[in-house]
């Protein structure tokens, strides 16, 4: 109801005023959007101590980029046996950028951690042949709304009913509590083998299961009817969305023991 209300005040072109002030409890993070609104809109966190200023002066200076170009990368390992039935991985590569001329948003955890996840699963099977192909796609513009998955399910390279199973990876840096796993109600037998798999090795502290959500990139496939799960890790470090998502504080706790719970997974589907 509040967001829907705030949606309300920045875009509706009813309400006669110059601009809004939101006065906010929740943790102030940035974002990109695809559409402008109609008045300036600041938010404010409570806990900033109004009583000793007077004055605030801003100058905002708001540019559309309409019609930007950018682009999927994809790489493909052909498989051994089953060539032409294919395992899919994919993570975003898109962060927020810069906020102004300063204020610059490094996205370690969302989601270079997610394309290092990808960079290493590629390098093991180049070097190990899976049975299935493998395809790697780095995908554009999730942070604006699922754009790259989006052209890519609607314009595929190849048919999605070929896709075995789809992982994607999507804030992997941490892990200190483990992974959960979204439609892993949805495809309860290959999160049980996952589980197994990680119990059998005593990899990741635990892993939990959750129903279907669409947050991610892989929500377009699973729209396709594409089996897939998203998987997130859990715990440590809090950054998001915010300037101290760094590589220098993300601690890739448990991603070796993550990257090998995966290479195990897909092995054994």
């Amino acid at each position: 109801m509040i967001d829907e209300f705030i949606a309300y005040l920045k875009y509706s072109i009813e309400i006669p005023c110059k601009g809004v002030i939101i006065y906010t409890k929740e943790k102030l993070t940035w974002d990109n959007s695809v559409t402008l609104n109609v008045r300036p809109v600041i938010i404010i966190n409570k806990e900033l101590d109004l009583k000793g200023l007077n004055s605030v002066e801003l100058k905002i200076d708001n540019k559309f980029i309409d019609k930007y170009q950018t682009q999927n990368i994809v790489g493909y390992i052909k498989g051994s046996l089953k060539p032409d039935s294919f395992i899919v991985v994919t993570a975003h590569y898109d962060h927020l950028g810069k906020m102004g001329t300063d204020t610059y948003f490094p996205g370690a955890n969302d989601n270079a951690s997610g394309i290092a996840m990808i960079l290493n699963l590629a390098n093991y099977y180049n070097k190990n042949q899976p049975k299935y192909s493998i395809v790697f796609i780095s995908l554009a513009a999730e942070e604006i709304g699922l754009f790259g998955a989006k052209e890519f399910t609607e314009n595929p390279m190849f048919k999605l009913k070929k896709i075995k199973f789809l992982v994607n990876f999507d804030l992997a840096g941490t892990g200190e509590e483990g992974i959960r796993v979204v439609n892993g109600s949805v495809y309860k037998d290959k999160f049980d083998l996952l589980t197994k798999i990680n119990t059998e090795h005593n990899l990741l502290p635990k892993v939990d299961i959750r129903g279907a959500a669409c947050i991610s990139d892989h929500c377009l496939f699973y729209q396709k009817g594409v089996p897939c799960f998203y998987i997130y890790t859990q715990g440590g470090i809090q950054a998001y969305h915010d300037v101290y998502d760094k590589y220098e504080t993300l601690p890739l706790t448990e991603f070796v023991d993550y990257n090998t719970l995966m290479i195990k997974f897909f092995d054994n589907l």
